[in-house]
């Protein structure tokens, strides 16, 4: 890689980090940076998995206090995060490279819709809490239809996973009755779930652009104490217009290639 083009993949890893901490769709910035310097979508998908670990670590340690007392949430919910991490994986590297490439401009549109509409989904959940309803449908404080829902997302985010923290963060607002603070805590947690297991299934079965990772997972790691501390004050609207331009770059790019 050249100096800008190490500089740029850092600081890629650095938004990916902060945004994947606040809302959950960081894979939207890194996945097309490495695209556009020329790595191969697969390989990029992969190397930005594994980068990103660090990242979610972080963003996790971050939001440690506001994780007290949830223990058994995050066992229930971590053991569908990590079976649907691992078949997500799987899929990934047992699929063709070419489904992979007509599959994910599809799975980009559909994370930038959730981008886009999660302000609103954000405020339904506000006034569903107002209003005294919680718990899962399904029954119990993580009932089936949640872990249902966890898992589904999980298999998602194993094969590509822009936009699993909006999908989980809404999935257990809508079905649990919680401070929105301690769910982006467990978002935090299950999302790190996901890519840590997807990425010891590529360590094994996949090519890996190392010198990619190493810069995403330093300015993911970076990112991910940002997010935790200062990011809540970055203007939502911008940091959403910046995800979708990104993002719509990302499919422009897959669709010319």
């Amino acid at each position: 890689m050249s100096a800008w083009e190490v500089a740029a993949v850092l600081l890629a890893g650095v938004g990916a980090g902060t945004i994947n901490t606040i809302v959950g769709s960081g894979t939207l910035i890194t996945f097309p940076v490495l695209l556009a310097f020329g790595v191969p979508a697969v390989t990029a998908n992969v190397s930005n998995t594994i980068g990103l670990v660090p990242g979610s670590l972080s963003g996790a340690l971050g939001y440690r206090r506001e994780l007290k007392a949830q223990g058994g949430r995050l066992l229930r919910l971590g053991t569908a995060a990590l079976l649907g991490g691992l078949l997500g994986a799987y899929v990934l590297v047992k699929l063709p490279s070419r489904a992979f490439t007509v599959i994910v401009p599809v799975l980009i549109l559909l994370a930038l819709v959730l981008v886009v509409i999660q302000p609103r989904v954000a405020r339904a959940m506000a006034v569903r809490r107002q209003g005294g309803a919680g718990g899962d449908a399904g029954g119990g404080a993580e009932g089936p239809l949640l872990i249902a829902g966890v898992f589904l997302t999980s298999v998602y985010g194993g094969y590509f996973g822009a936009a699993q923290g909006v999908l989980l963060i809404a999935l257990m607002g809508m079905l649990l009755a919680d401070d929105m603070q301690r769910l982006n805590a467990a978002k935090n947690v299950l999302a790190l779930i996901v890519d840590a297991v997807a990425a010891c299934f590529f360590l094994f079965a996949s090519h890996i652009d190392w010198a990619a990772v190493g810069l995403i997972a330093v300015g993911s790691t970076l990112g991910g104490q940002l997010g935790a501390r200062v990011g809540r004050r970055l203007p939502p609207p911008a940091l959403r217009a910046t995800i979708v331009l990104v993002g719509l770059a990302a499919v422009t790019r897959l669709l010319v290639t």
